[in-house]
């Protein structure tokens, strides 16, 4: 089979897993050992090398994540996958940072696990020929730069999945369900289709508006989860929550360009927003469209102090602020849609839970 001579290493101290995974991998034709520690992982390497490590998290001795780092700091020549029960938005973001290929959350699809394998030993297989084109080749290291934009580019697409898998966790911290984000995502580029944008643009606006608020990860459950109003020390704290989003993700290289909408998501227009304070069009582009869509979403769902208005008295409300809070070429451009439109697309995305708590913008 083509994949004879991909060589994966299983490490994970159940047994039961390692089997699982060991078995459908070698039904697909890889090389595959296996380990139940960190430490024994890393002797299995030292006998010989391997394309691929899938590892758990939580062992014994060395975990998966100090695996990961000595994996990290040595420069092996492989790709890494977590294969993990921990639903943790934190630390799939630090898995991310040392260079994991992928996050998989069990109780896994045996489907996904054979998608996520493919995808990263494809991957590893294009970084090894960029580097011997660029040994080899001095001339054509433009054109192979081009090709692995172009397939980095792709994978952009396919890290969806994972940007979901972190949103919903962090939704599920603050008492919300998925479903606000990818409702706010869709409303997000449906404004954007009135603008003139390029692609890596529109996708930078989805993923930025997908994770608009994955800075509440730094703010304390007695803040973001207070059921009374906040105090003016509290207020301060929940505000920082741009900022910390736009750390975490300026820290990941195919998400650098959504952090600027996470950082502006709560400027205003006339200037009083924050953490900036910016105002008119030095708030970008991206950061405006979202602005009036999220205020849609949030008065048109159920809150803890109030039922969801309605879409005309949101509509209302939205020309009402054009010129304070939003910007009135985004206001123009959002009604210059069919009203139906907007309605159609919050019901693609029902709220399947509770509502957000207070304090949730």
């Amino acid at each position: 089979m083509e994949n004879r001579d991909k060589k994966i290493l299983v490490v994970d101290d159940e047994e039961s897993i390692r089997d699982v995974l060991h078995r459908i991998l070698k039904g697909e034709g890889y090389d595959v050992r296996t380990a139940s520690t960190g430490e024994e992982a890393l002797a299995r390497l030292a006998e010989g090398p391997a394309d691929l490590v899938l590892s758990d998290i939580r062992m014994p001795g060395m975990d998966g994540m100090a695996l990961l780092s000595r994996l990290s700091e040595k420069g092996d020549d492989l790709s890494v996958i977590m294969v993990t029960s921990v639903h943790d938005v934190a630390t799939a973001i630090k898995a991310m940072r040392l260079g994991a290929a992928d996050y998989i959350v069990k109780p896994f699809n045996l489907d996904e696990i054979k998608i996520a394998v493919e995808r990263a030993i494809d991957v590893l297989r294009l970084k090894r020929e960029n580097a011997a084109y660029q040994v080899e080749l001095e001339d054509k290291i433009l054109l192979r730069t081009a090709e692995l934009r172009e397939a980095l580019a792709r994978l952009d697409v396919t890290y969806g999945s994972t940007l979901e898998a972190l949103v919903t966790a962090l939704d599920a911290r603050e008492h919300e369900t998925q479903s606000h984000s990818q409702r706010v995502r869709a409303y997000t580029l449906r404004l954007a289709e009135t603008f003139p944008m390029s692609e890596p643009l529109r996708i930078a606006l989805g993923h930025g508006a997908l994770l608009h608020d994955i800075g509440k990860i730094g703010v304390s459950d007695a803040i973001l989860l207070k059921p009374a109003k906040l105090t003016p020390e509290e207020w301060v704290e929940m505000r920082k929550h741009p900022q910390i989003g736009f750390d975490i993700l300026s820290g990941i290289e195919f998400l650098q360009p959504a952090a600027e909408i996470v950082l502006t998501h709560q400027e205003r227009f006339d200037g009083t927003g924050y953490p900036r304070g910016l105002a008119g069009d030095k708030i970008p582009l991206g950061a405006r469209i979202f602005a009036v869509v999220d205020t849609l979403d949030a008065m048109t769902s159920d809150r803890p102090y109030r039922k969801a208005l309605s879409f005309e008295r949101a509509f209302e409300e939205i020309r009402a602020y054009s010129g304070r809070q939003f910007d009135p070429e985004m206001v123009e451009a959002f009604f210059s849609i069919p009203s139906g439109e907007w309605a159609s697309i919050r019901e693609l995305f029902p709220a399947l839970s509770g509502p957000r708590v207070l304090q949730a913008h």
